[in-house]
């Protein structure tokens, strides 16, 4: 059943909500839901670890089904670093612990992901999902404003 555009808005009331949203439809395997979340935007980009990065809705779904022919994704944000850039852009630096069936059980890897969401009438989308491998420690590095950067 189709959502109307104006409580399917609602339901994207925040970054938050569409993040909360983003990681739900990959711990389902649910590439609609996952799809709804996006931006309806040719511009719209996704990279994942060891991937080239791919643009506009078809090359971005097609990424996720692949991914999604290995079952749904047991993948969870541990810590969030959010800025707002006004009230039309927000990024959020996410440090995901993806859980993962091995031989010897359950092994836990962490992503470094950087998503980014825009405000649009239908409500905050994702437009942006950039991952890379990363470490649990990885968020606890304090940011000093004023640190020099390396790029």
């Amino acid at each position: 059943m189709k959502r109307s555009k104006t409580l399917q808005a609602a339901l994207m009331a925040s970054p938050d909500d569409i993040e909360a949203q983003f990681y739900e439809a990959l711990q389902q395997g649910d590439i609609d839901k996952l799809m709804g979340v996006w931006a309806e935007d040719d511009d719209i980009a996704c990279a994942h670890p060891g991937s080239m990065r791919v643009h506009g809705p078809a090359a971005v779904r097609a990424v996720f089904d692949e991914m999604f022919t290995q079952g749904p994704v047991n993948a969870h944000a541990m810590r969030v670093r959010r800025t707002q850039l006004g009230s039309t852009t927000a990024i959020h630096h996410v440090l995901q612990a993806v859980i993962v069936d091995t031989e010897q059980g359950p092994e836990t890897g962490y992503v470094l992901a950087t998503n980014i969401y825009v405000n649009t009438p239908q409500g905050w989308r994702m437009l942006v999902h950039h991952a890379s491998v990363g470490s649990p420690r990885e968020m606890d590095v304090p940011v000093e404003h004023g640190a020099p950067l390396l790029h």
